[in-house]
């Protein structure tokens, strides 16, 4: 095929893409939005007015801020940093869990094997290489702080998540690439505090690979069909860092 040849493919294919639905996954953040509590508020502060002759902000906030991508380094010593994930790694086929009746009806759920298996039953086996998302809505709580932590009277935290047997079968035995939720962490709150850590996580980053974390609209894509993209700044060094994330859907 001849130059010109490939350059009208490539258009083609845009032009494809775009005749789809494209799905913002991704919340607008704040200094008063929903965070891990061990972070501190993002500040945003005027550098340069128009006044000046120009408008520029300043932005503080930790890498793991809104809507996020943790990079393997996050959890793992000596893995990878959030540069060094290729490209191709950050656009992959998506296949979305909606466990959303389930999460209202017990915020404390954890996703199982058993979950897993009832969902390829209906949809078929999850393919290699995807992207997993867990759908429970919890990103509906989004910007209440309050209802997104979900404390009880003890101070305790209650949210769904990813059990560790589940995370297992996704990578050991359908060899997925990557996933995704609309909660603060992998594990759910259960687990966290029955297991004294985030054992989830660690073994999500354990694998080289990546996650994204705080999702939302979910609930606005098929089980399967869509690519995700997860596109995100390149700072130096960096653990994880705010992204933008969308899904492309038939």
């Amino acid at each position: 095929m001849t130059i010109q040849g490939n350059q009208q493919e490539l258009l083609d294919a845009l032009q494809k893409l775009k005749s789809k639905q494209w799905i913002d996954l991704t919340h607008t953040f704040g200094p008063d939005s929903p965070h891990f509590f061990a972070l501190p508020k993002a500040e945003i502060n005027p550098l340069f007015t128009h006044e000046d002759g120009f408008f520029v902000q300043q932005f503080s906030f930790a890498g793991q801020y809104g809507t996020h991508i943790d990079a393997p380094i996050h959890f793992v010593p000596n893995q990878r940093w959030l540069e060094e994930l290729e490209l191709k790694e950050l656009v992959l086929p998506l296949v979305v869990i909606d466990k959303s009746k389930e999460a209202a009806e017990n915020h404390d759920y954890t996703v199982t094997v058993h979950d897993i298996q009832l969902f390829e039953e209906e949809y078929g086996q999850i393919e290699e290489g995807t992207f997993v998302a867990l759908r429970t809505d919890w990103s509906k709580r989004w910007p209440d702080v309050e209802k997104f932590e979900n404390k009880d009277t003890d101070g305790n935290a209650h949210a769904p998540g990813w059990g560790l047997d589940a995370l297992k079968y996704l990578f050991e035995e359908r060899n997925v690439k990557a996933i995704g939720h609309e909660t603060f962490d992998t594990d759910s709150a259960k687990d966290a505090r029955a297991n004294g850590s985030l054992i989830g996580e660690y073994y999500v980053l354990e694998q080289d690979t990546y996650q994204v974390e705080l999702l939302t609209n979910l609930d606005k894509l098929p089980p399967k069909g869509g690519i995700i993209f997860n596109i995100v700044a390149k700072p130096e060094k960096a653990t994880g860092f705010p992204v933008r994330s969308f899904a492309i859907i038939p």
